[in-house]
């Protein structure tokens, strides 16, 4: 692994947290700042260390949802069954988490390698970014969260599947998936990153410690899951404001214009 300067470690951790639970991948920052630059890639280790700032984030923020879930498990389990609303958002929480979970684990090479190159990476954000600008815009406001279904909880998981490749956006295509279930832009947000920390946290137990191990507790370490912490409130906080009155377009925008400048990029380096 790379050792990284502090300088990029918190630019890398600041990206990770904003755009994490901002649908224009956060993946793809994390891959591509490096190439742009000219920097040594961290590897994915570190970018995975990152999102332990990005679960604090999800921790504090809905702190009050998490109570409620993990009463809602406790019920689950207990019964066997989901006997109210607080057990059967648990219930969705789980079912929309498996197939990540498959996925993660038969594909992950290729997450490491293959879907990193640049060129996919422009493919995906500007491919997935007119998808989400489309569907969001013919969705209108139709369900809230609470009228979900497990199967819809299994569609929005699957839809969790394709974040694998960089430029997709992990809450990107689970908010396109809710959305084109008909929720409301808000419910659809609140239901993505709620079903993200089960992945994020298994991610962050299976190479978290293979991150600190190359690395130790070093500075940059430390700046870049701190640096990831504090963005990642700010953009939950601001991304649910901005939903709650208006459509994600600004979101396909910035897509786009990320896309062309990579596919830019590419043409002048005169690689893939």
């Amino acid at each position: 692994m790379h050792e990284l300067t502090i300088f990029q470690a918190f630019v890398l951790g600041a990206l990770q947290g904003l755009t994490e639970f901002l649908p224009v991948s956060s993946s793809a920052h994390l891959a591509l700042t490096p190439w742009v630059f000219g920097w040594e890639p961290a590897g994915l280790g570190f970018d995975l260390a990152l999102h332990v700032g990005t679960l604090v984030a999800l921790f504090w923020y809905f702190r009050a949802q998490w109570r409620e879930l993990a009463l809602g498990g406790f019920t689950l389990l207990r019964n066997g069954k989901p006997v109210d609303d607080r057990s059967r958002r648990a219930l969705y929480i789980i079912i929309a988490t498996i197939p990540a979970g498959i996925a993660g684990m038969l594909l992950n090479d290729l997450a490491e390698t293959v879907f990193r190159a640049p060129i996919i990476t422009a493919i995906a954000l500007i491919g997935f970014g007119a998808v989400l600008w489309i569907v969001d815009a013919r969705a209108g406001r139709i369900h809230a969260i609470d009228a979900m279904t497990w199967r819809d909880a299994l569609v929005v998981g699957f839809a969790q599947v394709l974040a694998l490749v960089p430029g997709v956006s992990r809450s990107g295509s689970t908010m396109t998936a809710g959305r084109a279930l008909g929720f409301d832009r808000e419910s659809a947000a609140v239901f993505s990153f709620l079903m993200s920390m089960p992945i994020i946290l298994a991610a962050a137990i299976l190479k978290v410690p293979h991150a600190v191990a190359e690395m130790g507790f070093t500075a940059p370490l430390i700046v870049g899951v701190f640096a990831s912490a504090v963005s990642g409130w700010l953009a939950i906080s601001v991304l649910l404001r901005y939903v709650a009155r208006r459509s994600y377009g600004v979101f396909a925008l910035y897509r786009f214009a990320l896309g062309a400048v990579i596919l830019v990029l590419i043409a002048t380096r005169g690689g893939w």
